[in-house]
């Protein structure tokens, strides 16, 4: 039996991630400030980039020690996650996250991912 395929979150996915919610998150709340006409339009930009980056950092020891690991018959999770191979229906990328979908419907997150590419196709060759 081969050892187990450890897919691990990458620190640096996980802080290019975060960057791009905190942008999101900055020109949302000027939008919002913007919209209900408030004068201080530019404070959504601080609160925003407050918001997502305690979040980031309140977080982070969480979601970087979350490792997937795969072995022959089985792709394993954080917590109780576990998928046999023999179920997995597609395999998808958004952004550093990789997708499963189960034939049952269920989804599973592989999170932060530095090749998103490259976890998706060993997944793929490896279900049956």
């Amino acid at each position: 039996m081969a050892d187990p395929v450890v897919f691990a979150p990458d620190k640096g996915a996980y802080i290019r991630t975060n960057a791009w919610l905190a942008a999101a998150a900055m020109a949302g709340a000027m939008a919002v400030l913007w919209l209900t006409g408030n004068p201080y339009v530019w404070t959504g930009a601080p609160a925003g980039l407050a918001a997502i980056g305690i979040r980031a950092w309140y977080l982070a020891s969480e979601e970087l020690a979350a490792n997937w690991e795969m072995t022959e018959t089985l792709l394993t999770g954080p917590g109780p996650r576990k998928v046999p191979l023999n179920q997995v229906e597609a395999v998808k990328t958004m952004g550093s996250f990789v997708q499963v979908v189960t034939k049952g419907g269920d989804k599973h997150l592989i999170k932060y991912q530095a090749d998103p590419a490259a976890t998706k196709a060993a997944i793929e060759r490896a279900v049956p």
